[in-house]
């Protein structure tokens, strides 16, 4: 799905305000469910989730965790419910090799190539697989919502061009459920990118005590100077698709044509013809995010620009990361 334009507006519009009691009411089902008492399996748990609904770029930053706790000498197992593939509550280990997106979803595609990943919609069953798989530390990619475990450490990723919107609940706003409930679930901001939303996001941030990690997706090193000069025909069906497309233009590539597609979206075959034939066209080539990719059809010529998350804090971050190991309490008075 697309999220509604009225989601990101600074004041709740009219829509937003008819629709504000059934995002109180949804609202306030989900702050029950966040307030139950998570189970501990043992090892010490890491959530990255957001606020809302939509791409704030989750995936990256728990790939940058990982990447920290596999120096550290640990060995992570990422967690995932696997959100556009086959729903199971019985524990999948994701192989790349014989599963697609459209049996785990698409992230798990992407966490696997670091570290073993098990998609579950029961947490606490994905957990106890994970501990058998060896894992000394979780990371859940997305579950600041779920209070299936007891989380040792909890970022909160917010697109610094968005925030929270216009600070209502599904479906009168994009929020997963009232923020002040979530800020008593959550340890650490992380702010990806510059904007004004971030900058009040992460002012409240710091009134509470929580610190603040800025941070950026940047292109990968190795293969923006592909695209530099050349003429593209860029898609890409993620939260934010026009973030994708500012990167490729800041790498140099000339961008002919843009298509945005819903968040997740599963392509046809007859999407990548017609893209193809477009580009053609064109004379342009196709380009894509890595998430996209692994939901495109067999036989298809896509491009793809790959971005990793920069922090201007590891020192910060690692911290916080340390402590979460080492079972230690955040202290945020």
């Amino acid at each position: 799905m697309r999220a509604p334009h009225f989601w990101w507006e600074d004041a709740p519009s009219l829509t937003a305000q008819l629709l504000r009691p059934i995002g109180s009411l949804a609202g306030g089902i989900a702050a029950r469910r966040m307030s139950r008492s998570g189970v501990a399996v043992g090892v010490p748990v890491i959530c990255v989730g957001n606020f809302v609904v939509g791409g704030a770029g989750k995936t990256p930053i728990a790939l940058a965790i990982g990447e920290i706790l596999k120096r550290r000498g640990e060995r992570p197992v990422f967690l995932s419910r696997g959100y556009g593939g086959k729903p199971s509550r019985a524990p999948v280990i994701v192989d790349a090799t014989r599963h697609d997106a459209g049996d785990v979803g698409d992230e798990p595609l992407l966490l696997v190539r670091l570290a073993p990943t098990i998609v579950c919609v029961d947490r606490r069953a994905g957990a106890r697989a994970a501990i058998v798989e060896g894992a000394s530390i979780l990371i859940m990619d997305d579950g600041l919502q779920n209070a299936a475990l007891e989380k040792h450490l909890t970022f909160a990723v917010v697109d610094a061009e968005v925030g929270v919107g216009n600070g209502l609940c599904i479906p009168a706003g994009p929020l997963r459920a009232p923020l002040a409930t979530q800020w008593s679930r959550v340890d650490a901001l992380v702010v990806v990118g510059d904007g004004s939303a971030g900058e009040v996001i992460s002012s409240q941030a710091l009134a509470l005590g929580k610190p603040v990690l800025s941070t950026r997706l940047c292109p990968s090193a190795e293969a923006a100077p592909r695209f530099a000069g050349r003429r593209v025909l860029a898609f890409a069906g993620i939260g934010r698709p026009e973030k994708f497309f500012t990167s490729l233009a800041e790498v140099g590539a000339h961008i002919v044509a843009q298509r945005e597609f819903p968040d997740h979206y599963a392509y046809k075959i007859t999407d990548l013809d017609e893209l193809m034939r477009e580009a053609a066209k064109m004379d342009a080539v196709l380009v894509t995010t890595e998430k996209d990719v692994v939901r495109i059809p067999p036989g298809a010529v896509v491009e793809t620009l790959p971005v990793t998350a920069k922090f201007s804090d590891e020192n910060l971050l690692g911290g916080l990361i340390d402590r979460a190991i080492e079972y230690l309490p955040l202290n945020t008075e």
